[in-house]
């Protein structure tokens, strides 16, 4: 299966998906079920993410090799580290290589709740993530950014500068964390810019449609809400099927004014929520060709 970064070639905008795996046996067919509905979407490919601490590992790469395998549709799976041993990280690139998956998202990710890390442990950063996975073989490798600045970031220079290390090890894209105002994002890529950081970045569009859902969301990321958005959630929250309608228009207006002003990669965040991606992709379908 081919490689992400041979996408940025094409002249049309790139859009691809994310999905979760399930975290228990019991969930792991409408989950799959779900990501395979969404694949048959055809997106440019899929991600597919990893629990904290490695605890939905085995069905991350059953999934992404199901996508794969049964879709046709190119898998990027995510990738852990902080809490991994590197001979775990080497286990888990060589299954990747021999189930076909070529794309990887280097991620430092979130400190399992209850554990306490030592300093000695083998990963402290993504960028060192990186630089494994590129040692381990011919692999694309992709990384996380932050429009509204990572949680744990004292300021935005020591933000972007750790973006600029994961860069520097070889990361060949960026995908951003959710975000509900564009210009956040425009004013992230201008600084990303005068970082001298060049690869192609994603923008990572969440629809809301469930208003209950969104304010844990938005304290776990550190993604703020603008004034316009929090209103919507205000007036539609306590209602599912008028919640469900206004997130996908809302994402779909943040998707349409994205595209118009040139950005050339969009991710879903679907929340394993097929009927919604479908909305969406359809609401789009004559931009994505255009």
């Amino acid at each position: 299966m081919r490689q992400i970064k041979t996408l940025w070639k094409q002249k049309k905008v790139t859009f691809s998906c994310e999905v979760f795996p399930p975290k228990r046996e019991a969930d792991f067919e409408p989950v799959t079920r779900a990501a395979l509905k969404i694949a048959a979407l055809k997106p440019d490919f899929m991600s597919v993410t990893y629990g904290a601490g490695g605890g939905t590992s085995r069905h991350t790469l059953q999934v992404a090799s199901m996508i794969q395998d049964q879709c046709g549709v190119p898998a990027l799976a995510h990738l852990t580290c902080v809490s991994s041993k590197r001979e775990q990280v080497e286990e888990m690139l060589q299954e990747m290589k021999e189930r076909g998956i070529q794309n990887v998202l280097a991620l430092r990710g979130d400190i399992p709740q209850g554990m306490e890390l030592n300093e000695d442990r083998d990963y402290h950063y993504a960028s060192e993530l990186i630089q494994d996975i590129h040692r381990a073989g011919d692999f694309c490798v992709g990384a996380a950014c932050y429009p509204d600045g990572h949680v744990e970031a004292s300021s935005r220079q020591e933000d972007l500068e750790h973006l600029r290390e994961k860069v520097a090890c070889g990361c060949d894209f960026l995908t951003t964390q959710m975000f509900f105002d564009n210009g956040v994002f425009y004013n992230f890529l201008y600084h990303v810019l005068a970082k001298g950081i060049q690869v192609p970045v994603l923008a990572g569009v969440m629809p809301v449609t469930n208003g209950k859902q969104i304010a844990r969301i938005c304290r776990m990321s550190g993604t703020v809400l603008p004034t316009r958005f929090r209103t919507i959630v205000e007036r539609y929250g306590d209602s599912p099927r008028a919640m469900r309608q206004a997130g996908i228009a809302y994402a779909t207006e943040q998707i349409i004014d994205l595209m118009a002003n040139g950005v050339r990669g969009i991710h879903l965040y679907t929340m394993n929520k097929p009927e919604v991606a479908a909305e969406i992709m359809d609401n789009l379908s004559a931009l994505l060709e255009a």
